[in-house]
């Protein structure tokens, strides 16, 4: 992709959603076009407003495979530039720090890695199954297969799990050489089937199989009836600390989406895997192609294609967000249009006169 322009593009970072993924993304973009960008107001409205430890991991882990430049790269900074240089592959190891998603890093990463046209691999240790983040098999399961549909070379191994708040979890990251293609998908047609895993480390085996029990039950209530999903049990040398999570995904012929739950002391292990069942139905029902989590984070993905498009139940304030900032820097413009109970959202290329 070639920038833009070459000027400094200032980025309000409290706009739309304005947290940690408008950052995440905003570097991406930046290190994949060569755009030089100031941020300010960093999660200004937050609770703790600026950077966070997990927030300057990403940065710096992008930072390494664009040669870049960054000011104002500290925790709590509510102010950075970042001045991009030349995308590279390569090996590298990035530590989040305790607990801090190594999926979230992992988005950040991967638009570069798959844009800089070379083979890399990335190491990344912190949290795989965290609170407000996406579990790392949802990564798996759900991105990676939808990134392969488009044509990615990507591949994400887990070698250890890691859970809030000691962290320790170990995922690799591998791209190779390739080129995204357009991805077009109307509606998600007839379930086949519904899998996953629900898995504890370091908990009673009795806490996966009650996660696992209520989302069977809740998906075969919604009227799906292949389940398969498995209820796991890890030893000492898969995981670091205590937690698990439960993470399914339901198969079409044309599509696949997911939802995910992370276990949180307090929380019935039946209401995780309950709510788990009761959103991909309600996905089911709907006819979307995509789930809300799944649509925010291929926008980046369908614009360095230069094309595409989706159905999703709801357009999120995260979505919305990305598409305003993507266009800010990719030569494409995203739309959407309410179908009925639908939202169909579609990226197509910007002519230089618009």
């Amino acid at each position: 992709m070639v920038a833009l322009a070459h000027r400094i593009v200032e980025i309000d970072g409290a706009h739309g959603e304005g947290g940690g993924q408008l950052v995440r993304t905003a570097v991406g973009l930046a290190g994949i076009t060569g755009t030089p960008i100031a941020i300010a107001s960093i999660r200004a409205r937050r609770e703790k407003p600026g950077l966070q430890p997990q927030h300057v991991a990403a940065i710096k882990a992008v930072a390494a495979l664009c040669d870049a430049d960054v000011a104002g790269l500290s925790v709590g900074s509510t102010r950075m530039e970042f001045t991009p240089h030349a995308l590279s592959g390569g090996i590298h190891r990035f530590d989040v720090g305790t607990a801090g998603s190594v999926a979230l890093v992992a988005q950040a990463l991967l638009p570069v890695m798959i844009s800089a046209g070379v083979a890399s691999q990335v190491a990344l240790v912190g949290g795989t199954d965290v609170p407000l983040a996406p579990p790392v098999d949802y990564l798996c399961s759900v991105l990676l297969w939808l990134l392969q549909r488009m044509g990615a070379r990507v591949e994400v191994r887990v070698r250890r799990r890691g859970y809030y708040p000691r962290g320790g979890g170990e995922i690799e990251v591998e791209v190779g050489p390739g080129t995204l293609r357009p991805l077009i998908l109307g509606t998600c047609g007839t379930v086949t089937a519904v899998r996953g895993c629900a898995h504890v480390a370091n908990l009673p085996a009795s806490v996966a199989g009650r996660m696992h029990r209520g989302a069977v039950q809740r998906l075969r209530l919604g009227g799906i009836r292949t389940v398969e999903i498995e209820a796991r049990v890890l030893g000492p040398d898969d995981a670091i600390g205590q937690g698990g999570a439960i993470v399914a995904y339901a198969e079409t012929d044309a599509t696949r989406f997911g939802a995910a739950r992370v276990a949180e002391r307090g929380v019935r292990a039946e209401d995780l895997g309950e709510a788990v069942g009761a959103e991909l139905s309600a996905d089911a029902l709907s006819d979307a192609a995509l789930d809300v989590h799944a649509a925010d984070q291929i926008l980046i993905y369908l614009a360095l294609a230069g094309g595409g498009g989706f159905t999703v139940r709801t357009v999120s304030s995260h979505a919305r967000t990305a598409m305003w900032l993507i266009e800010q820097f990719l030569p494409v413009r995203f739309t959407v249009e309410e179908r009925g109970r639908l939202a169909r959202v579609s990226v197509v290329p910007r002519h230089n006169h618009e």
